[in-house]
């Protein structure tokens, strides 16, 4: 009888410890009093989940839906970036029963594409894309069980830019960017023209040449992100928009190490409100001067409630901008003056109003 136990224990023992070993690069917090039976889960881009930018605003959208509504939500980070390996993890999370999925960044749009038809049961949800088979000329298609979701960067880039602009007032400045696809180039585009409207109405003097607006091709490069800020930097530039992920994360840490020595050096964050990062010597000051952001936690925490509220929006495409909300700079900016605070509220009702619109096509650069 005590051999019968002590197997029966040592079995359970082993099975515990079975169940313990599992991927490096997944996550999950089960809400112990969960008011729902949804269970959110989430495949991430390139690059990690505390990016400090597209995969971490997505995650905490989730991780703000565990918290005030209840669900169960899991994160898995893919060995790579390719379609069969994001199809592998959608896989991993439908079978572990997690069948609202979320899904950032252009990437995924071949992979949701056959997901949808796949696993019908399921919800499906892209940011900046659209599911599409990826195959030359084809049209998105958004089925019922899938919702597209994308940004107006223009508007987000052209208000930080005029708060850059109103605040720094005279100089040049830059631009770094991840891959030059269509989110990446929008949030270039509007900064520009956000620069140029606040020469044109604030009396600034802002420059902005061509060397220094450069997409480094990726991002998860960081040391190439530093070397890029370090060139620009000695080239006099007084402040650079990074929208690049972790390429920007080595931007700002250029930043930071001038800034140290007392130098002028500055950075203007994305996607997030990136303040926090900027933060060097005694934290007590930081490198980033404002960050253009869009509100990803924001969308992703309104469309699982409304999957929850029985209004998933099925089929669509939608579009969150200054409008809605769904882009802007952040309520506090330690290191805006109230004037420049003042301009970007002002812009952003002109926005909001239509007295603005912010061009989502390239323009020519600011002389």
């Amino acid at each position: 009888m005590k051999k019968g136990l002590l197997a029966v224990t040592i079995l359970a023992l082993m099975l515990t410890l079975v169940a313990g070993c599992g991927k490096k690069d997944e996550g999950s917090s089960d809400n112990g009093g969960a008011k729902s039976d949804l269970k959110v889960g989430m495949v991430t881009d390139s690059g990690t989940i505390d990016d400090k930018s597209f995969n971490q605003g997505t995650w905490e959208g989730i991780e703000k839906a565990k918290k005030e509504l209840g669900i169960s939500d899991k994160y898995i980070k893919p060995n790579g970036t390719t379609e069969a390996e994001y199809s592998k993890e959608i896989g991993n999370l439908y079978d572990a029963g997690y069948k609202f999925i979320v899904t950032p960044g252009f990437k995924f749009s071949s992979a949701v594409f056959k997901a949808q038809d796949k696993y019908a049961d399921g919800k499906f949800v892209i940011i900046d894309a659209a599911p599409n088979s990826g195959e030359k000329g084809a049209a998105d298609v958004v089925k019922p069980n899938s919702v597209a979701v994308f940004f107006a960067e223009q508007q987000s880039g052209f208000i930080a830019g005029v708060a850059a602009a109103v605040q720094v007032k005279e100089g040049e400045a830059g631009f770094i960017g991840g891959m030059e696809i269509p989110a990446v180039q929008k949030y270039n585009w509007g900064f520009q023209q956000g620069l140029k409207y606040a020469n044109d109405n604030y009396g600034t003097k802002i420059s902005l040449k061509p060397e220094n607006v450069v997409y480094q091709g990726s991002f998860d490069n960081s040391a190439a992100g530093g070397q890029l800020a370090a060139q620009m930097f000695d080239r006099g530039v007084k402040f650079i928009f990074t929208a690049a992920g972790g390429v920007g994360v080595g931007a700002i840490q250029e930043a930071k190490n001038r800034a140290e020595k007392g130098k002028e050096a500055w950075i203007v964050g994305v996607d997030v409100d990136q303040y926090a990062d900027g933060k060097y010597g005694d934290g007590s000051k930081s490198i980033i001067l404002t960050s253009a952001m869009k509100k990803i936690d924001q969308a992703t925490f309104d469309i699982v409630k409304n999957e929850l509220d029985g209004k998933f929006p099925g089929g669509q495409t939608l579009t969150f901008d200054a409008t809605n909300d769904g882009v802007g700079i952040p309520n506090e900016n330690p290191n805006l003056t109230d004037d420049a605070v003042a301009k970007a509220k002002e812009v952003t009702a002109k926005i909001k109003s239509g007295d603005i619109k912010v061009a989502a096509e390239q323009g020519s650069l600011i002389k």
